[in-house]
């Protein structure tokens, strides 16, 4: 005859994949997109690099002038470059669309949908992460996974950094059923441009500072877990 053996780390595993807890497990996905340009400098950087250059040239070394008139014929030729580089500020930029991807460029974006959400306890429609209450999935990532999937329809540009949450948030419901612990899950955009985003009401794409505006309560816990 065996006996089965228990050990505390199986027992917390149990607790916590029970159907008999009051508690609502979410997963829920900052999925962003990363910086398309490099950005600006910081005038004070600026100054500083432009201060540094003057004070070099005062101690670089002094070539006779034959060799710079050789240097200035070097590799002339019939070609001609014409460049103009893409503007920074684009037309979405100007009207302040936040549905488009093709603002901030040099900045981080994410991802808020609105409409009714199965962590939302009155059911009213509301501003929030793509979400999913957590079931019958082998994971909390899996979870993770379908709540995306379920918006974009497919995950073929996007990129889940890593297999742990990066924030744990437990709130306490209006209907008092139970606590709601949501962990939140990266993913970012690979790729492209533009996602066919459905399965909501709205959505929009706003930097970190313009999404702290949609969670006033959680605004202080947000700007630490976000790092931009």
């Amino acid at each position: 005859m065996h006996r089965r053996c228990t050990t505390p780390l199986m027992n917390s595993i149990r607790s916590f994949s029970s159907k008999n807890t009051s508690d609502k497990i979410v997963a829920s996905v900052l999925f962003e997109r990363l910086p398309v340009v490099i950005p600006q400098i910081d005038p004070i950087i600026y100054a500083f690099q432009e201060f540094s250059f003057r004070w070099k040239q005062q101690y670089r070394r002094m070539y006779p002038d034959e060799f710079y008139k050789k240097y200035e014929s070097r590799g002339k030729g019939d070609y001609q470059i014409d460049y103009e580089p893409a503007p920074r500020i684009t037309k979405a930029d100007k009207t302040n669309d936040r549905r488009s991807l093709q603002r901030a460029l040099d900045r981080r974006l994410y991802l808020l949908l609105h409409g009714t959400t199965n962590a939302s306890a009155d059911g009213k429609p509301v501003w929030h992460f793509p979400e999913k209450v957590y079931k019958n999935e082998e994971t909390l990532r899996k979870c993770a996974e379908s709540a995306l999937q379920s918006v974009l329809g497919d995950l073929k540009h996007t990129y889940f950094v890593g297999n742990a949450p990066m924030g744990h948030m437990v709130l306490e419901p209006a209907d008092k059923a139970g606590p709601l612990k949501r962990f939140f899950f990266k993913s970012q955009v690979i790729a492209t441009n533009k996602f066919d985003i459905g399965g909501c009401d709205d959505f929009v794409w706003v930097t970190k500072d313009e999404l702290l505006e949609y969670f006033p309560d959680q605004a202080e816990y947000l700007k630490q877990m976000i790092i931009s």
